[in-house]
């Protein structure tokens, strides 16, 4: 059987949010980078409309792409705590737009990614992207939270571990 498998990778953010749309197919076991970018809104928008551009984009990209499953990047601890809670409110549309979508929805620590990617748990973003260029031929992205998301979607592919449920 040739399944296809669509994931959607996400860093979120308000201000900005990154994603990444990984395709791979079981048999040929080849993936490729569909779409890939990242979501901007700007700084002095009131947060409620920000949230509902953050929503609709990825409403629209899951739609666009057929995406049958969602990995979304943690809340790792922050210094700044209205950065954290801006960063929850994003990440609460982000998965409200997969559970309406059916998708499946899995979570990864920012930690355990780096080191499923690089070998090390506390990775720079430059090792990051390097690692994404041997994982993935032509991955040459240069905005971190694009390639944050890559990273998200690449790791998900790697172990498939559904936290919220299987469907």
């Amino acid at each position: 059987m040739n399944k296809e498998r669509t994931i959607l990778g996400i860093d979120p953010g308000t201000g900005r949010c990154g994603y990444a749309v990984l395709k791979t197919e079981n048999e040929r076991r080849k993936t490729e980078i569909a779409d890939c970018g990242c979501i901007e809104t700007k700084a002095k928008t009131p947060l409620p409309e920000r949230l509902q551009i953050i929503f609709e984009k990825i409403s629209d990209l899951i739609k666009k792409h057929n995406v049958t499953e969602m990995a979304i990047e943690e809340l790792f601890f922050v210094k700044n705590i209205k950065t954290g809670i801006s960063v929850s409110h994003a990440r609460g549309v982000i998965m409200l737009a997969g559970e309406l979508a059916r998708l499946e929805i899995a979570e990864y620590k920012p930690n355990e990614i780096k080191l499923a990617i690089t070998g090390y748990g506390h990775a720079t973003k430059e090792q990051m992207s390097k690692m994404l260029g041997l994982h993935l031929k032509g991955c040459n992205i240069k905005q971190d939270d694009t390639a944050d998301a890559i990273a998200v979607a690449l790791y998900h592919l790697q172990n498939k571990r559904v936290r919220y449920k299987e469907k």
